[in-house]
């Protein structure tokens, strides 16, 4: 099987698979460059309201095919080329995290190096009690990359960050709760269609959705805003919400009496 990165609709949610199965779903140059096209579909798309991010067949992601990568490094580790492909590689990453609807990340068995950067670049992870999560970086001699240290601090503190970037420590979903890295960890079937349930809330009003994640995501991120500046920020969209709703209940208060 090709190794892929592909895309289907469920509802107002955009279900991207991570398929790369002979090597438990690591992704090569190619893959990352079809999850960046995945994600300007889906910002291209106004009708999504969420986005789910899981491995094929059981599997999240094992981290980059570094196999892939030889041929770059080979003869100069630090070659332009070897730079432009790691830019390709975590770039993509980035470029889930930057996407205009909410994100979630269905984690099921391993999802470790790379593969556990992307589970991290969501907004929101579910993953399966028994899930296999680790940096997996130093243990292959190399140092963490695609900025690890920072965004796994962000979720679950500087201890997480040494215990797992580095110490090499190995975690499991349950445990992955427990630190603040998952929302949820469920049993190994109910990982996806939990994952989907959960996006499909928010993806169901799409223009409601990219306006709360929006100030989510300023709201949380390593610059705090100051209170009152976070409730300004938030006022202008909320006020906007609250006139939406209740011009839908006039409209169905209308219907209503019309059909009374």
């Amino acid at each position: 099987m090709t190794p892929s990165v592909t895309y289907e609709r469920h509802g107002n949610v955009a279900l991207v698979t991570i398929s790369n199965p002979a090597i438990k779903n690591a992704l090569t140059m190619d893959m990352a460059q079809q999850l960046a096209d995945c994600c300007e579909r889906i910002d291209r798309d106004d009708t999504l309201g969420a986005a789910v991010i899981r491995g094929d067949g059981g599997t999240f992601c094992s981290g980059a095919d570094t196999n892939s990568w030889r041929d770059s490094y080979a003869e100069d580790a630090v070659s332009d080329r070897a730079y432009a492909e790691t830019d390709q590689m975590y770039g993509s990453f980035v470029r889930v995290g930057q996407l205009r609807v909410p994100t979630v990340a269905a984690v099921r068995g391993a999802a470790v190096g790379a593969g556990l950067n992307l589970a991290l670049a969501t907004d929101l992870r579910i993953v399966s009690r028994d899930a296999r999560l680790m940096a997996g970086f130093l243990r292959a001699g190399i140092h963490p990359g695609g900025g690890f240290f920072t965004i796994l601090s962000r979720l679950a503190g500087r201890e997480a960050a040494a215990g797992m970037g580095l110490f090499s420590d190995e975690i499991d979903g349950d445990r992955a709760r427990e630190l603040g890295l998952a929302w949820r960890s469920v049993p190994d079937d109910e990982v996806e269609s939990t994952a989907l349930e959960l996006a499909g809330r928010i993806a169901a009003d799409p223009l409601l959705a990219t306006r709360v994640v929006r100030s989510f995501r300023l709201e949380t991120s390593d610059q705090r805003l100051p209170w009152p500046v976070a409730l300004e920020l938030e006022r202008g969209v909320q006020l906007w919400t609250q006139n939406r709703r209740l011009k839908r209940l006039a409209a169905a208060e209308h219907t209503e009496a019309g059909t009374s």
